[in-house]
């Protein structure tokens, strides 16, 4: 059995999206450029990107920095994204009417995204990595 090591709740702060009317691998394929970025680098990218995905995503990003700067007090200047996930929801099965009685069945998927925001001037392992790649 695999365990967990566990994270200081007192660093991170996250806000989940669900039941998000889109595909997971449209979802996917923006998330995978903000992991890892800071707050403000991430909202510069996410307005400046052509996808459809990006809306809800760049919303899920401002909410959790509000989270962080209202709950817990910390600064926006300090925030990164440190885990980044999309996940399969349910799908929304619909029957569109067509020509002499029938029905066309229409899948609409869902997801459900979640951000991560650490707050790196709290994080001694951030710092220790700072000094070694500097």
């Amino acid at each position: 059995m695999i365990k967990k090591r566990k994270k200081n709740p007192y660093t991170e702060v996250y806000a989940l999206g669900q039941h998000i009317c889109m595909s997971a691998h449209k979802a996917r394929r923006v998330v995978d450029q903000i992991r890892g970025r800071s707050y403000e680098e991430t909202l510069m990218i996410l307005e400046l990107m052509p996808y459809r995905a990006c809306y809800p995503i760049f919303k899920l990003v401002y909410s959790a920095a509000a989270n962080a700067s209202h709950n817990m007090c910390f600064k926006e200047a300090d925030l990164v994204i440190s885990k980044a996930e999309v996940n399969e929801g349910s799908t929304v099965k619909k029957l569109k009417p067509r020509a002499r009685g029938r029905g066309y069945p229409i899948k609409r998927s869902t997801c459900h995204i979640t951000i991560v925001l650490k707050n790196t001037s709290l994080d001694e392992e951030y710092i220790i990595w700072l000094k070694k790649h500097r």
